[in-house]
């Protein structure tokens, strides 16, 4: 019997049609009740923080204070508790003059006005100074020491400046740091390029994967980089697919975030019995989508549902193309996974290693790509291009050889990770 299943796409939607009895599994994360009161939690969890003082006893009057907030590639609902926390702060009698916002950018783009005013909204954009982070800008950057894994560590000026740093953000799981939020707000998020780039060359470790902090050197050297400045406060959320509140956790960068990342674990971790010939994603739309240096995500989580020799078909709109010039470059000049990795092995640079992160996962299966992007775009990151989902199952369907394939789907890409039973 034929289906329909509607995915987020973008900022719309993409209906398609399967024969119901070749689905094995649709992936969800868990059903976890939402928040009733999300501002409520937020206060709830500022004056009963794990391993911290409440913020409240930790500030005095006179001090100042900088947040760090995400950018618009990582959803963290910032609007909502950003203004709690400016008056928690004017009640302990830290005016507004006194605290100010930098985007955690880590390597990406800078962020217009009207961007960061839609982060946070308009009522605090009003209230507080906002910066971007620019990490190829080497004046707004202060040298702190490098760690043992070897990384210069320098943290952005206008972070440093103040005598409070406070770590916002949300997490998910992260394919090669583990799990994101935490200490990855300083770093990579206001950290000067050479700082990310030797951190995120450990990702070509084989213990730098998904899921995974205790022993990932990615994990490891940010925490060492972040102990040499050191925030004074964290606020982690962990949100649902459709962006509501599921937890809010605060306190120590270190200890609340681990028993953040439990709790991340527990909800978007999904058994799988047995691996797919076929699996169908969506990113989840956007900001998920916006370009293939986030799409990857969803592929990695895919990745891990499909067989050897299967086939993954990704619905990513990727308005913003690929996301990085370098990336694009590094295809240009290398044609095969291998030599990609090989590239990339002798000489680590950022958007390169996108290039890598994405190929390496083309050596176990097959990826299909409905996409806006330009096909020749699409093959040149050596993706097959597909106009829509019919024109993808068909490319499918004669690559496996089968008519009846064994389908996964996973609405949720980007935040699901299947752990397939062994």
């Amino acid at each position: 019997m034929q289906k329909k299943y509607t995915y987020k796409y973008g900022k719309g939607k993409v209906n398609f049609t399967i024969d119901a009895s070749l689905i094995t599994d649709e992936l969800y994360i868990k059903e976890y009740p939402v928040l009733p009161n999300p501002a409520e939690a937020v206060r709830e969890a500022i004056h009963n923080p794990i391993g911290a003082k409440p913020l409240r006893e930790i500030v005095k009057p006179g001090e100042t204070v900088v947040f760090i907030v995400n950018d618009t590639t990582r959803v963290a609902n910032s609007h909502i508790f950003m203004p709690i926390l400016l008056d928690e702060l004017n009640c302990a009698g830290i005016p507004d003059q006194d605290m100010w916002i930098v985007f955690a950018l880590g390597t990406h783009r800078q962020m217009t006005e009207e961007e960061m005013i839609g982060e946070v909204g308009s009522s605090v954009a009003q209230r507080v100074k906002m910066y971007n982070s620019d990490c190829r800008d080497e004046g707004q950057f202060r040298y702190f020491g490098t760690t043992s894994y070897g990384t210069p560590v320098y943290f952005n000026n206008k972070v440093v400046a103040a005598d409070h740093i406070i770590c916002t953000g949300s997490v998910v799981h992260h394919f090669f740091a583990g799990f994101g939020g935490g200490r990855k707000a300083m770093l990579p998020g206001v950290a000067h390029y050479e700082t990310v780039r030797k951190n995120h060359s450990l990702m070509l470790d084989a213990n730098a994967v998904i899921g995974k902090l205790d022993g990932n050197p990615i994990y490891h050297d940010q925490v060492e980089g972040t102990e040499m400045c050191r925030p004074s406060f964290m606020i982690n959320v962990v949100l649902n697919e459709k962006k509501e509140f599921l937890r809010v956790f605060a306190g120590d960068y270190i200890e609340a975030h681990l028993e953040c990342c439990k709790f991340v674990n527990d909800v978007y971790g999904v058994p799988v019995e047995r691996e797919a010939d076929l699996v169908i994603a969506s990113c989840g739309g956007y900001p998920k989508d916006i370009n293939v240096y986030q799409l990857q995500k969803t592929m990695d989580n895919a990745w891990c549902a499909v067989r050897e020799g299967g086939v993954v078909i990704i619905l990513g709109e990727c308005a913003e193309g690929s996301g990085s010039v370098t990336y694009e470059k590094t295809m240009q000049k290398y044609t095969t996974p291998e030599q990609v990795e090989a590239a990339v092995r002798a000489d680590f640079q950022i958007g390169a290693h996108k290039a890598y992160a994405v190929t390496r996962l083309m050596k176990k299966a097959h990826f299909i790509l409905v996409s806006s992007m330009p096909p020749e775009l699409a093959r040149l990151l050596l993706f097959t291009p597909a106009r829509d989902m019919e024109e993808a199952m068909e490319i499918a369907v004669n690559k496996l050889g089968s008519p009846q394939p064994r389908i996964i789907l996973m609405p949720m890409g980007s935040i699901t990770v299947p752990l397939v039973h062994k």
